[in-house]
């Protein structure tokens, strides 16, 4: 006998975690979300620097 036999497509198959794909972001969104913020503060730290040199000349 094979699972075929027994196999009932109308059933719902039940994920063997709870951790499912629709509940994890992917790493590479993850990756990326952490170079953008990490950029993005570094250039904000920047401009921030320049506004604080050129208001005080």
């Amino acid at each position: 006998m094979s699972d075929s036999e027994h196999y009932d497509p109308l059933t719902p198959r039940r994920p063997r975690s709870p951790d499912t794909q629709e509940r994890r972001m992917p790493r590479g969104v993850v990756i990326r979300l952490f170079a953008y913020l990490v950029a993005g503060h570094v250039i904000a730290g920047f401009l921030y620097l320049l506004f604080t040199v050129a208001g005080k000349g």
